[in-house]
């Protein structure tokens, strides 16, 4: 029951700090050439096994930049947040671009899947940028998965590791604390937005692997800004062009080899449940 109590706590908080985030968010983040490139390596990875015509079952959707996405290339999108405002915005987005029809919204917690309107069953569930590093129940949440697809459904996350190089290289910065801050996140660790205190957890690709091997096989792992720095270190492509387009061919070269696909800024991992 403690257990609980701090979970639900810790959701309560995420979306306090989302939902006042909401409305700045892409206008922060939108512009971001990072950013940009984030989406469009998940998106690649995602393409390589998703058929035509799929239903898609996307957690923290946020402002509904990939429900939109995939709207356009043909696809069903429930698209789910803890933040109301993050829904809101998605959901205004949608209809100005005509994607009633195509996206549909739920107020739903990635802990409280069971609990669903619009249960499926999917052909993917997708979970874009660290989303699931909000909750200390992981293990709860991929376990939750398998009844909510049909079979050889997809799941597609893209999560935080305990590793990342870029932050690594921030102590010699003097920024000691952003530097380790995941090297000690067994019990989470403290992260704000807005003002808004909250806990993030980092998860190793083993433990997903481990919790998701009952009913799925491994698809593909791959690194994610492991040489492309983190889109927090502003304005990286804008300021030197030549070396950020040299990183980005480095990293597609690399993305799928050790010790590259374990220590970029978030690993991209995918999943196909067995008949």
């Amino acid at each position: 029951m403690i257990h609980e109590a701090v979970s639900n706590n810790n959701e309560q908080a995420v979306a306090s700090a989302f939902n006042q985030q909401a409305p700045l968010f892409d206008a922060e983040y939108g512009p971001n050439s990072i950013i940009q490139y984030k989406r469009e390596r998940v998106r690649q990875h995602v393409q390589e096994w998703l058929t035509p015509h799929a239903h898609i079952l996307e957690l923290n959707a946020g402002t509904g930049e990939d429900a939109i996405y995939f709207a356009r290339q043909g696809h069903i999108v429930h698209a789910t947040d803890l933040s109301d405002s993050m829904l809101e915005q998605a959901r205004q987005k949608a209809s100005a671009l005509g994607f009633e029809n195509e996206i549909s919204f739920e107020s739903c917690s990635f802990t409280a899947l069971d609990k669903l309107k619009n249960p499926g069953p999917y052909d993917l569930i997708f979970s874009n940028f660290a989303g699931l590093n909000c909750t200390g129940d992981l293990g709860k949440v991929l376990d939750s998965l398998s009844p909510l697809l049909t079979p050889g459904g997809l799941v597609t996350m893209v999560i935080l590791p305990p590793f990342c190089l870029w932050e690594s290289m921030l102590v010699f910065r003097g920024k000691f604390g952003t530097a380790s801050r995941r090297f000690f996140s067994s019990k989470g660790r403290k992260a704000r937005i807005e003002g808004n205190d909250f806990t993030c957890w980092y998860y190793k690709p083993s433990f997903v692997t481990k919790h998701m091997s009952k009913a799925f096989d491994l698809l593909g792992l791959e690194g994610l800004c492991s040489l492309v720095p983190p889109s927090y270190i502003e304005n990286f492509g804008e300021k030197y062009p030549a070396i950020f387009r040299f990183l980005k061919k480095k990293e597609a070269q690399l993305k799928n080899r050790k010790p590259w696909k374990y220590i970029g800024d978030y690993f991209i991992i995918s999943f196909r449940k067995r008949h």
